[in-house]
């Protein structure tokens, strides 16, 4: 990608997240909440299943960034998480640099199924000129 203040440069990934991603997050992070890791508890919810966990998204999403911008630091980040996240239900993941301010990233990770946003915000990265 660029960084330049010509149009914005977009990419666009997708990923799958599966119940064994929730599962070895939550051991990772010390966030088991049953939401995220217990089929039978969730199917008890409003959400019907299993949820992801916000941070697992942004991992994701991070990752991405430092493949498309490696010689940038991640200086910041904002987030909200409007929808929820599902297992086995591709998710689209899409970075467009935001034209108006130089170094600042749009993310949207939306359910490629019905476009439904899961994660929307922006990162702004330190020493983009």
């Amino acid at each position: 990608m660029s960084l330049t203040a010509d149009a914005p440069t977009t990419q666009t990934f997708t990923w799958t997240p599966t119940q064994a991603d929730f599962d070895a997050f939550a051991k990772l992070s010390g966030d088991d909440n049953p939401i995220h890791v217990d089929p039978e508890f969730s199917a008890r919810t409003r959400f019907g299943r299993t949820v992801s966990h916000g941070m697992l998204l942004y991992t994701r999403v991070f990752g991405h960034l430092q493949d498309l911008y490696p010689d940038q630091d991640h200086a910041v980040q904002n987030l909200m998480f409007p929808n929820p996240s599902y297992a086995d239900e591709e998710l689209t993941l899409t970075f467009t640099e935001n034209s108006d301010q130089l170094g600042e990233i749009l993310i949207e990770v939306a359910r490629t199924k019905d476009g439904t946003v899961t994660l929307s915000g922006s990162c702004t990265l330190k020493g983009a000129a």
